[in-house]
């Protein structure tokens, strides 16, 4: 018999952070399509822009979104057409346009923020004190460590 001395994919600590994310926004989407009538995607986009003291470019927005600009302009038109984003154009650069919330987008923001922050609270609380304490300072560890390989793959590569 062969003695398995790779950890299988479903022990490796980023698949499991993988799966744990992934069910986190599968819950968040379903609360937020029932409750406001948003996608994932969307409600990170308003959170996004809500959260912003100033408008932002669509790269800015994919940027702090993690998706491609691609992805994120279907996004933002769908946005736009229901009238939860404004794009204005950039007094800077006559091509760029600028985004913000609308009002309408801004009251949806506030009730998503608001939803957003109950769930989050209440994952908070199946945690101890200590356990918040541990979990916060490891995630902080390992986001470093993630920087720092990134960075060594790309002067390898």
């Amino acid at each position: 018999m062969l003695q398995r001395t790779a950890p299988t994919i479903r022990e490796l600590l980023s698949y499991r952070l993988h799966r744990a994310a992934n069910l986190l926004s599968r819950s968040a989407e379903l609360r937020y399509r029932r409750g406001f009538g948003v996608s994932l995607w969307e409600w990170r986009t308003v959170a996004l822009l809500g959260g912003a003291e100033v408008p932002l470019s669509l790269n800015e927005l994919a940027g702090s979104a993690g998706i491609h600009k691609s992805q994120m302009s279907r996004v933002v038109s769908g946005l736009a057409g229901r009238r939860l984003v404004a794009r204005s154009s950039n007094s800077a650069d006559g091509r760029g346009v600028q985004l913000a919330l609308s009002k309408a987008g801004r009251r949806l923001y506030d009730g998503l923020i608001g939803a957003a922050a109950e769930r989050d609270q209440a994952f908070k609380n199946c945690l101890s004190s200590n356990e918040k304490k541990v979990f916060e300072r490891a995630l902080s560890k390992l986001a470093g460590r993630a920087r720092d390989f990134i960075q060594r793959e790309k002067a390898a590569g």
